[in-house]
């Protein structure tokens, strides 16, 4: 199996003075109203926190019973709650995808098959290709950093009785109507994590929640850490599971889409291959010589995701953010020079 280097983020990338395209977080800073909330909660911080007013949150935004909740330091926790919860006979992780889930599992001891999507095949998942044996699956929706977004109806014909099927829906709010989501059906055997840090810009504070039956969701409280899902951190999950929140997040949602058009137009004009059917926050190229190219485009004060960390892709691979247009319209210049030298 090729070795690769699955503790890589896109933070790595950033550094002073360079404009960031390689970490999908989309706000520089969370909006006003958040940052309001945050502040008066800092009062409270000589209290230990308490994740309750949390999971009732989430229950209600996503209509399921606050048994079935269990908010994380952000979503990469789940990742590794669920390694150390759970014993796979076989585990297999679908990639390209965000790579921590097989770290976590490597991690806890357990062996990992992959399943590699095909550029070829824009991506796409044939649930046959995931081996029947499978008792733990992992996939993305919408995939980091394909930006692929996967039919619901494909992701379901995975689960099956004693398999546990994790879907990382952590960029899911990012798609209008959160389309293909399965985060309120309450499917036995699936697990829903979600972040909250990519829309609200809240990387630094570690946002998330796991959504699964109450005997998965048991599991993991046994092995979470006391007092792991900070104070603040839960101020901010009650706060963005509001309606008001929700409208926003749509908002941005419906902006974002345009701004990726926009993008991949911009870049297809520029004669770079787009992979696959972006439908999040982010996109994925293929430019010849992408590794020079990129150390390029530093030089020129602009940080793009290298690809050849995910499993799967290789050196030509770059992942890009969406941002707003004109970030974008200096970022091709940016690129159009970059390309050609």
């Amino acid at each position: 199996m090729v070795e690769y280097d699955l503790l890589h983020h896109g933070d790595r990338e950033v550094g002073p003075g360079l404009v960031d395209l390689a970490v999908n977080v989309r706000l520089p800073k969370p909006p006003d109203w958040l940052h309001t909330e945050l502040v008066s909660a800092l009062d409270t911080l000589a209290s230990y926190p308490d994740p309750t007013a949390a999971a009732s949150a989430v229950a209600a935004r996503h209509g399921r019973d606050v048994s079935e909740v269990l908010v994380t330091a952000g979503a990469a926790e789940a990742f590794t709650l669920l390694a150390q919860a759970f014993s796979p006979r076989r585990a297999v992780v679908v990639h390209p995808q965000f790579t921590e889930p097989e770290a976590a599992l490597r991690a806890a001891g357990h062996a990992v098959d992959r399943v590699i999507l095909s550029e070829v095949d824009g991506f796409v998942l044939n649930p046959s290709w995931v081996p029947d044996d499978a008792d733990f699956v992992v996939i993305g929706n919408p995939t980091n950093p394909t930006s692929v977004l996967h039919p619901a109806s494909t992701l379901q014909s995975l689960a099956r009785p004693g398999r546990l099927l994790v879907i990382d829906e952590a960029f899911l709010d990012a798609v209008p109507g959160e389309e293909e989501s399965l985060s309120l059906q309450g499917i036995p055997g699936v697990v829903i994590l979600r972040s909250l840090t990519k829309t609200w810009g809240l990387a630094g504070l570690r946002a998330g929640y796991a959504l699964a039956e109450p005997a998965v969701i048991e599991r993991l409280q046994t092995v979470q850490p006391p007092w792991s899902v900070s104070t603040l951190a839960g101020v901010a999950t009650v706060a963005c599971c509001r309606p008001a929140a929700l409208e926003e997040a749509e908002k941005l949602a419906v902006a974002a889409e345009a701004d990726r058009e926009y993008l991949v137009s911009g870049l297809e004009a520029a004669g770079v291959d787009v992979l696959g059917d972006p439908r999040g926050p982010f996109v994925l190229v293929r430019i010849p010589d992408a590794a020079s190219v990129r150390l390029r485009l530093r030089e020129a004060g602009y940080a793009v995701r290298r690809g050849d960390t995910f499993p799967g892709l290789g050196e030509d691979h770059l992942r890009i953010a969406v941002r707003d247009r004109p970030t974008t319209d200096a970022f091709l210049s940016a690129l159009s020079v970059a390309a050609r030298r």
